[in-house]
């Protein structure tokens, strides 16, 4: 770890890996902050399973962000951090109650603080699930890639393949695909293949990278995380869960987000047909909700590029802790 970093880590007011019993399991929770006064903003992750770009191994590694709110990084049960066996008796609701665990957690730590949440694909369905439990407790929500419905077995999904480079002989399995009504967890792993190979549905050519590299060296330089940590954010038991998937495939919070009672800021990649952001577009224009707002950044899919984390960090953080950019 260099210099800067632990200049960084020891310049803040709030920097300690706590412990907290979260649906009933003893998980790792990294907080950290330059003023103990500052907005808490809880992350949570994509995947299922892939704590990144933030997660407990990034102790020091922001300060862009930990200079303005307290951060909350939460390496969901089952990887990073906190490794464990994610086998199928696990549920969706399974980590809504983590979630909601660890809101009131924090605000037990922090009273007289404002508790927001930002979650990124897998992590809108936690953000969409908690701030419809419990809108009492959260000041603002913020997501990049809304999860609605039918995913990824979409319209914009399969006419995006169809006017890809793929083989015909894909074309073909894709149209067997398009006709089924419902679909295997082995069908939903072959779609995302496609999606990622042959659109930039999840990350584009333009606008940027994720700057995956400095956030590895960081996590491997990290003060908290071990090497098997570290391993356990790319390989973990996810992998082999179908339950969650299943899950995934078959929800649909249409009826979840009209009811949403807090500011909810929805930012999604113009390219993003995973999470489809015309889709997105369309229910927020028609659903009855004002608390709904949405940004679509260009040049971005369905994870966060470089524009669009750039826009996360310089402009999203502003929404949770101020209300800018509404």
């Amino acid at each position: 770890m260099n210099r800067k970093r632990k200049m960084i880590i020891a310049a803040n007011e709030v920097s300690e890996m706590k412990t907290y019993t979260l649906g009933g399991y003893n998980q790792k929770v990294l907080i950290e902050g330059r003023y103990r006064t500052n907005p808490i903003v809880i992350f949570l992750h994509g995947g299922p399973g892939s704590p990144i770009p933030f997660n407990a191994g990034c102790r020091g590694m922001f300060p862009e962000i930990t200079e303005r709110c307290i951060m909350v990084y939460w390496d969901q049960l089952g990887c990073g951090i906190n490794k464990y066996e994610i086998d199928n008796s696990f549920t969706i609701d399974s980590f809504v109650a983590m979630t909601v665990d660890l809101i009131r957690e924090i605000m037990k730590d922090f009273p007289d603080n404002t508790v927001s949440l930002l979650g990124c694909s897998w992590g809108s369905i936690l953000t969409a699930r908690a701030a419809y439990q419990v809108p009492e407790l959260l000041y603002r929500v913020m997501v990049y890639g809304q999860v609605l419905k039918h995913l990824p077995f979409n319209e914009d999904a399969f006419n995006a393949l169809e006017n890809s480079y793929m083989p015909a002989k894909l074309l073909h399995r894709l149209e067997i695909l398009k006709k089924t009504d419902k679909h295997t967890v082995l069908e939903l792993k072959t779609m995302t293949k496609w999606l990622q190979k042959y659109t930039e549905g999840y990350q584009t050519k333009t606008g940027g990278k994720m700057p995956v590299g400095k956030i590895m060296r960081g996590m491997l330089t990290s003060p908290d995380y071990s090497l098997k940590d570290f391993r356990a954010v790319f390989v973990n038991s996810y992998l082999k869960n179908e339950s969650l998937l299943t899950e995934i495939m078959n929800i649909d919070l249409s009826d979840i987000l009209n009811n949403i009672r807090v500011p909810y800021f929805i930012v999604q990649g113009d390219t993003d047909i995973v999470t489809p952001t015309r889709v997105i577009a369309d229910f927020i224009k028609t659903c009855d909700n004002d608390n709904l707002k949405l940004k679509v950044i260009h040049n971005s899919g369905h994870m966060p590029g470089g524009e669009s984390l750039d826009y996360i960090i310089n402009e999203g953080f502003k929404y949770l802790y101020s209300g800018i950019g509404e």
